[in-house]
């Protein structure tokens, strides 16, 4: 089985991760207990669950010490640049603009959200696992719970709606 970081992540989100958990500030306690063996079991390699786990890492250093919600304003426009324009097609690009223009994501979430699906061992990504990132962002980013539960909805419609 070809397993990637990803998978792992989608694996802990779908089984172990509910409101009121937070899996990166918990990471010791979830090694120490029996999660890395079920992982096992479920067919993930130790290299791939510690990618994940590191992964986990990298969005923890990149969590706010408290709930900061930025007015969405005009501002710069992102430029992507050399790496990144390989890991995004337009789709994922337009998505991005998309959730910024419309308030789902500020600049600095945005920017977490770019750095985290540049850690994953995908080239390129595809929209799918890119909604599967911002989801991840948005519930590990204090004072996004409505943006997360707009997401969240938008991920599992057949038709998804965008805010206008």
């Amino acid at each position: 089985m070809k397993e990637s970081i990803l998978d792992v992540l989608l694996y802990l989100f779908e089984h172990y991760l509910s409101s009121d958990s937070d899996p990166v500030r918990d990471r010791n306690q979830l090694i120490a207990g029996p999660l890395v063996e079920d992982l096992g079991r479920a067919g993930f390699s130790p290299q791939e669950i510690k990618k994940a786990f590191d992964w986990l890492d990298g969005l923890d250093r990149q969590r706010p010490a408290d709930a900061v919600v930025e007015p969405v304003v005009a501002g710069p426009t992102r430029v992507y640049h050399g790496p990144e324009l390989e890991k995004f097609d337009i789709e994922c690009l337009n998505f991005l603009m998309r959730l910024e223009r419309t308030g789902v994501l500020n600049a600095a979430q945005r920017e977490v959200v770019v750095d985290r699906a540049m850690a994953l061992d995908q080239d390129p990504l595809e929209l799918d696992d890119l909604k599967w990132v911002v989801l991840m962002v948005l519930f590990n980013q204090p004072g996004s719970e409505a943006a997360y539960a707009w997401m969240e909805t938008q991920m599992f419609a057949d038709d998804p709606e965008w805010l206008h």
